[in-house]
């Protein structure tokens, strides 16, 4: 009991700290002010957007859908990143674990015995068992600060995660479509070639039996040769783009499985693209970046809080004896308190404080950079969106037109109307037209994806 009534004023003087510990000094966060944009679409207010779909329901591919889940599951970056939030919840739970009272247990034994000259043996044991009990008094905030510090570092890991999430459903699924493109513009060439055969054996035909000149005969042999340089090319970004993807999904290279290219991908007039304000709440980049600037703001209450004196309560209570039995009965306690004061140190802290405000300014900027950025990706993607479908339309009729063209250029060729030149014209504008017109059916695709992408959509569990 008596162990107990010397622990009252140690109760008491903790008691008046906790108290006293409720004041925080320093400036606490406010967002920057940003001047928005009024809207993000001259033609669309409306406050929903596309972003708050979720990724299922903009990419109904089924094997795209299949890649983009093994991504999420496999990436080594998004492990990395889980891995990350981790470790900042754990930093996180040692800065709140820093503003209670640190206890440790020390139990003690000693035996010790010495007898000098043969007969004078001397018995010297000693059994402790003490507590030590140890508390700095937050009196400025500091350890609270070191707290905001680290919850704002735990939030700007979770941002960052939803932030590769975002990214790496907008990459596989970008890496897809231009895989299927490819596809699709090597079976245009391997059929232009085989019509290059066949142009070269009526060139053949034509110049053995005198109807035309040697020119055109070579020419022909040319035209096969160098569009049949273009199939191996193809076959290396084909490889390539496969690789790019297994990567993407954790996966050794190896060969991807995937649909056909679609003749055209079905748009409505205009998509919803939500409010501006709606982008600092959606995009987890620029969440991250608020939660750096959070804890940049945070490492200056620190900084500022250690210019001020900081007191350590320490206790030491338990039993000590020389006989086991009696080590209870041996009550044992001692009560300090430590002030340290900065006095002189060089300017040491001020000179931190400085640093911290500095760096602070240099997360103002960033953040702000970092808003910049997402708006121009944002306005990028709409002027992507409402051009591309326009693209297509255009290079639609092209194609139509080469098509018809070149049904006419043969036709004439065979019946000695047009010479060899005026055809291989005709193949070589339809060539062009159907690989430009599959690249702008992959653009559309890939103008979704961006879109989507730079709205802030696809992270969202």
């Amino acid at each position: 009991m008596k162990l107990f009534k010397h622990t009252y004023p140690m109760v008491f003087i903790l008691a008046a700290a906790l108290f006293m510990g409720s004041c925080q000094l320093g400036k606490h966060y406010t967002r920057p002010n940003l001047d928005l944009p009024q809207t993000l679409d001259s033609l669309n207010v409306d406050s929903t957007s596309i972003a708050d779909y979720p990724w299922e329901q903009i990419y109904t591919d089924t094997t795209l859908r299949a890649l983009i889940r093994k991504t999420l599951e496999y990436n080594k970056d998004m492990k990395m990143a889980a891995a990350r939030v981790k470790e900042m919840a754990a930093m996180k739970r040692i800065d709140f674990a820093n503003l209670f009272p640190s206890v440790e247990a020390r139990p003690y034994a000693k035996k010790e015995g010495d007898n000098y000259g043969g007969d004078n043996y001397d018995s010297d044991n000693q059994f402790d068992l003490k507590a030590n009990i140890s508390w700095e008094l937050d009196l400025w905030g500091k350890l609270r600060w070191a707290r905001d510090k680290s919850l704002a570092e735990f939030m700007g890991s979770i941002e960052n995660q939803r932030a590769l999430k975002m990214s790496l459903i907008a990459q596989v699924a970008q890496a897809y479509f231009e895989l299927v493109a490819l596809d699709n513009e090597l079976s245009i060439v391997e059929k232009t070639v085989d019509a290059r055969r066949e142009s070269l054996r009526l060139a053949r035909v034509r110049y053995e039996g005198g109807l035309t000149s040697e020119t055109a005969f070579r020419q022909a042999q040319v035209e096969l040769a160098k569009t049949a340089t273009m199939v191996p090319d193809l076959e290396r970004k084909i490889a390539l783009k496969e690789n790019e993807i297994a990567f993407l999904t954790g996966e050794y290279p190896h060969h991807i499985k995937r649909s056909v290219l679609p003749e055209n991908v079905m748009f409505p007039v205009s998509l919803p693209v939500g409010l501006p304000s709606t982008l600092l709440e959606r995009r987890p980049d620029i969440r991250q970046a608020e939660q750096s600037l959070v804890a940049a703001n945070a490492a200056v209450g620190v900084a500022y809080t250690k210019l001020f004196p900081s007191i350590t309560l320490t206790a030491n209570l338990g039993a000590e004896s020389e006989e086991l039995s009696d080590l209870l009965k041996s009550p044992y306690y001692l009560i300090s308190g430590t002030l340290l004061q900065p006095i002189f140190a060089m300017g040491k802290n001020r000179a931190m404080l400085k640093a911290k405000k500095a760096a602070y300014e240099q997360s103002v900027y960033s953040y702000e950079k970092v808003v910049l950025n997402a708006f121009k990706e944002t306005y990028n993607a709409i002027v992507e969106f409402n051009k591309v479908k326009e693209i297509y339309e255009t290079r639609l009729r092209l194609e139509q037109a080469s098509k018809s063209t070149l049904d006419l250029a043969q036709l004439q060729y065979l019946n000695g109307v047009i010479g060899y030149m005026d055809l291989l014209d005709a193949q070589r504008t339809y060539l062009d037209a159907q690989i430009g017109l599959s690249n702008a059916v992959r653009d559309k695709q890939i103008s979704i994806v961006k879109l989507y992408k730079a709205l802030g959509g696809g992270w969202k569990e």
